[in-house]
């Protein structure tokens, strides 16, 4: 695997359900804490809406390993936020030869 960079902080957020007061469940992300990452992008497609149209930019977010349980080892389902910016991660696999980094496949939604 090529040199990585790990220049950009990204918080890792894990989704978590509270009661509402009315039966059900309201969605809020945890944050897990900060992860140093490199980030490239990939591909990225536009669906228009009825309103709007909506970009979504695939990336490619290279982070430490951390071992299996730890918080910081980030998981399908989880996100990565940047500010305002979000990156649904789709998958995780181990990258390296020594299974040194995580390679991150996530997904950013951008309204135009």
């Amino acid at each position: 695997m090529k040199d990585v960079r790990l220049s950009r902080a990204l918080v890792l957020e894990d989704r978590g359900g509270f009661p509402d007061g009315a039966g059900s469940l309201r969605e809020e992300w945890n944050e897990l804490g900060t992860v140093w990452a490199e980030m490239t992008p990939r591909t990225g497609r536009v669906t228009s809406g009825e309103e709007v149209a909506l970009s979504r930019v695939k990336w490619r977010i290279t982070v430490r390993a951390a071992p299996f349980g730890a918080p910081s080892r980030p998981e399908a389902g989880q996100r990565f936020r940047e500010g305002e910016r979000v990156f649904d991660i789709v998958s995780v696999v181990e990258g390296g030869p020594s299974a040194k980094w995580l390679i991150c496949e996530a997904e950013e939604d951008r309204i135009k």
